[in-house]
């Protein structure tokens, strides 16, 4: 069973002079490796936990797959590393995708770190090309106050960031604020690529009339990766970039911003919010 978090000595210290030494529970960030069809493809730093749907989800971002039907099967790999117990440690999956489908160049092999990750474009025209998604056809009509209470929502499902405070979310939720699938990773691409996985498995893609709700900013790379996997909008407790903006209004995506309390800002797809 994958470990999500792990018990680490630490030393607290208060203004006052007093220091307190006993265990803290910190998030496991440990690397796993996605093969296709057996070869390596990419590294990523993630915690574990849902390494599957992490992969799957991984390849519906790089445009390498889009429903069940690409994929033949998908399963953790025995590897050399073991631990403590010496059990496998079960940090590489690998893909098997079905007749046809095209495999990506194998020189695309690289190190995603859990910092950040590397999106499979550099530019929103790149983007457009390659996903499969009109999203200004999805006319999903979004009240403002269930927007505004989808990151407290996410917040009281992270169990392990109750533990550790240490790993970012990505919450999947219907437009009336049903909260379907909720990912925590060291890594916000990380988090956003389970959720997709998980979406991918179950045969929802693409995301017509859902919102993605994600812990922390919204980057460039997230929007990129809630665009190919169809969804109409995308909501970050903190701040989008200006590039990130760009892509949304491109793709025709609601991107919200600053999702807090009974506030939010939106920088893209206004359209859609029905107001209070």
């Amino acid at each position: 069973m994958a470990h999500t978090t792990a018990r680490q000595p630490v030393t607290r210290f208060g203004v006052d002079g007093h220091q307190d030494r006993r265990a803290d529970s910190l998030a496991v960030e440990e690397p796993l490796e996605i093969q296709i069809d057996g070869e390596p493809f990419t590294v990523t730093m993630r915690t574990p936990g849902h390494d599957l749907d992490l992969a799957l989800g991984f390849l519906v971002a790089e445009g390498v797959v889009r429903g069940p039907e690409d994929v033949v099967s998908a399963r953790h790999c025995p590897d050399a590393a073991r631990d403590a117990d010496g059990n496998p440690t079960h940090n590489v999956v690998t893909v098997d995708l079905a007749p046809g489908v095209v495999r990506p160049e194998p020189a695309r092999h690289r190190l995603v770190s859990s910092a950040c990750g590397v999106c499979g474009t550099a530019s929103i025209d790149a983007v457009a090309t390659r996903s499969p998604y009109v999203l200004a056809l999805d006319q999903v009509g979004l009240d403002v106050g269930t927007l505004a209470g989808l990151p407290a929502r996410m917040r009281t499902a992270q169990a392990v960031f109750e533990r550790t405070g240490g790993l970012h979310a990505a919450a999947l939720f219907t437009a009336d604020g049903q909260l379907l699938c909720l990912r925590e990773d060291v890594g916000r691409h990380n988090a956003v690529d389970k959720v997709a996985g998980w979406a991918f498995t179950q045969g929802r893609l693409p995301l017509r009339g859902h919102v993605l709700q994600v812990s922390g900013r919204a980057s460039f790379e997230l929007v990129q990766k809630a665009w190919m996997a169809g969804c109409p909008v995308l909501a970050a407790v903190s701040a989008p970039s200006s590039l990130a903006a760009d892509l949304a209004a491109a793709a025709g995506m609601t991107l919200i911003g600053f999702s807090r309390g009974e506030r939010f800002s939106v920088y893209a797809g206004a359209e859609r919010i029905l107001g209070g």
